[in-house]
């Protein structure tokens, strides 16, 4: 409102020194109209004071111009300064919120660090005195028990003390009977060894002649298997050119029912073991005896597999 006032006064002054000159002017025109044998002397002042009054107010407007840009300069100044003091005030406010809002924080924070420490220390208590309560029942207890630990073992002494007594006089009676016993299982013994010997050395000789005969069976019987295994990893055995005349000796190790469980190449031409492990793995199963004895002689068997041409 003070600007708007500074503002209308130059207006009012510029307006109203406007209105005198054009009264003036109005003035002069209406003196040049008189009858023209008045002295042409008289009006020269008149021009001079028009223009000279021209002049003033002129300059008189142009400084009233100059004031009002002055004015108009000063008050947006003073709205810049009056902005930028609100702008900090309003940052400072911001960051005295800011400030307060984390001290309410810290502060909640420390109010719950202080309510957890508390309930920890209460908690602390608690447990220390249920633990201490827990230790005197412990303790009580221990007591009792060893009391009757005591008891039980005064109770077992004295039983002991009868039951050996009881012991030893049954011990020289088992003793007596014992080598009464011994004497007669001794005797029984010798006349029993003497006739297991004879058994023995009757079925000794019986054994004898019946392994060696099993002996023969059993190599006959591995033989003719290994035969078998052999033919069936021929069948399955992928042969070319570049293997005739070589040769490869391999590991077998077989299930109870023929099933390969492993395989491995000790010897020979590395074409041909390839071949033969091949072979082996596509058979998955080879020929086996179901007789415990040939197969125990089979159950890892080495071969040399040597690739046959027609």
């Amino acid at each position: 409102m003070a600007v708007k006032s500074e503002l209308t006064l130059p207006v009012v002054i510029s307006a109203g020194i406007h209105i005198g000159v054009i009264v003036v002017l109005a003035l002069g025109i209406s003196f040049e109209d008189k009858p023209k044998h008045l002295p042409q002397t008289q009006s020269e002042p008149i021009v001079q004071a028009v223009v000279v009054d021209q002049q003033r107010i002129n300059d008189h407007a142009e400084k009233l111009k100059q004031q009002r840009s002055d004015a108009e300069r000063k008050e947006k100044q003073r709205q810049a300064e009056i902005d930028r003091q609100a702008r900090k005030a309003r940052e400072e406010v911001r960051k005295e919120q800011e400030r307060i809002k984390q001290l309410e924080i810290q502060r909640k924070q420390k109010e719950q660090e202080t309510i957890k420490a508390n309930n920890a220390a209460k908690a602390a208590q608690q447990k220390e005195a249920a633990e201490k309560a827990k230790a005197e029942k412990a303790a009580e207890l221990r007591k009792q028990q060893e009391a009757q630990r005591i008891a039980a073992e005064i109770k077992a002494e004295e039983k002991r003390q009868r039951e050996e007594a009881a012991a030893a006089k049954k011990r020289e009676e088992d003793r007596k009977r014992k080598e009464e016993a011994e004497r007669k299982r001794k005797a029984e013994e010798a006349e029993r060894a003497r006739q297991e010997k004879e058994m023995a050395d009757a079925m000794a000789a019986e054994q004898v002649a019946l392994s060696a005969t099993r002996n023969k069976q059993v190599v006959s019987e591995v033989n003719k298997y290994t035969a078998m295994i052999k033919s069936t990893i021929q069948r399955n055995l992928v042969v070319d050119e570049s293997m005739r005349g070589k040769s490869c000796r391999v590991l077998i190790r077989l299930a109870p029912d023929g099933f390969v469980t492993a395989s491995q190449t000790l010897s020979g031409d590395q074409v041909v073991c390839r071949a033969a492990k091949a072979a082996i793995n596509k058979a998955g199963r080879l020929p086996v005896s179901s007789e415990a004895d040939v197969y125990n002689k089979m159950k890892e068997i080495n071969l040399t597999v040597s690739p046959e041409f027609n």
